[in-house]
């Protein structure tokens, strides 16, 4: 059987969100894009197309249509898919589909990944890190020496650096020294790739700590003086940067 172009119009014109919600998934929104509580790493914008950043170099299960998902997190072949949402619509054969109207999507800006200036010295970071912190002089100054962190000229931030194997930085954060009313300054710079965190690789250890925050993995090195143990932390709950990690260094598994 083929499908008139009405009718895939009509398929792909039903929300996204509803499906994965159909599905049994719990849909949370986040800004612009729309994500599910069991898999952080979809994303759902304009509630009718998807992409899966773990899997961003899966062709064909990272991401497309309401078809493609209803393929790779239903196990349904595109025909099964396509009745299905025909039938999720109300649809039956037969009726007048009205001329539907498919939004354009807009052109993503990409913006360009430039590092905040780095300040003429770091003092105002270590007198942060090591007085409010708790952490030693020698831990801050071991991360700076390595290339790992800086302090930004403008506002003073801590400027955290994800590199790759390679020793290109592809990802930085900047987190503020000046906490005001409990709250403080936190954000990723610009055009990062977030499949990259701050990281340690500096040893041929099979061991890899995990952490939420860069402060807690400084933390935990100078703490257990764990200077040859890998350590990478993920800049929240999502864990592309780990997935990236283990494959760039599967001998370390």
């Amino acid at each position: 059987m083929r499908f008139s172009e009405e009718e895939l119009a009509l398929a792909k014109s039903v929300d996204l969100c509803d499906v994965a919600t159909a599905l049994g998934y719990t849909v949370k929104r986040i800004g612009r894009y729309h994500t599910l509580k069991e898999m952080d790493s979809i994303r759902i914008y304009n509630r009718s197309h998807w992409f899966r950043w773990s899997r961003q170099y899966e062709a064909g299960n990272n991401g497309g249509s309401q078809i493609d998902f209803l393929r790779v997190f239903a196990g349904m072949e595109v025909k099964q898919a396509v009745f299905w949402l025909l039938d999720f619509a109300g649809y039956q054969k037969g009726m007048d589909i009205p001329k539907i109207e498919m939004q354009k999507e807009k052109p993503k800006e990409i913006k360009e990944f430039v590092l905040p200036e780095a300040n003429e010295n770091n003092d105002k970071i270590i007198s942060y890190l090591v007085n409010q912190r708790g952490l030693s002089k020698d831990i801050v100054d071991y991360f700076i020496s390595q290339g790992l962190l800086y302090e930004s000229k403008q506002y003073h931030n801590i400027v955290f650096l994800g590199n790759d194997k390679e020793g290109v930085t592809r990802f930085a954060s900047m987190r503020g020294i000046y906490d005001k009313g409990g709250k403080s300054f936190k954000c990723d710079v610009a055009g990062n790739d977030k499949n990259y965190g701050f990281c340690v690789t500096l040893s041929s250890s099979d061991v890899v700590n995990v952490f939420e925050a860069p402060i807690d993995l400084l933390s935990y090195v100078e703490l257990y003086q764990a200077y040859g143990e890998n350590a990478i932390a993920l800049g929240g709950v999502a864990d592309h940067p780990l997935e990236t990690f283990l494959s760039d260094y599967p001998q370390r598994l």
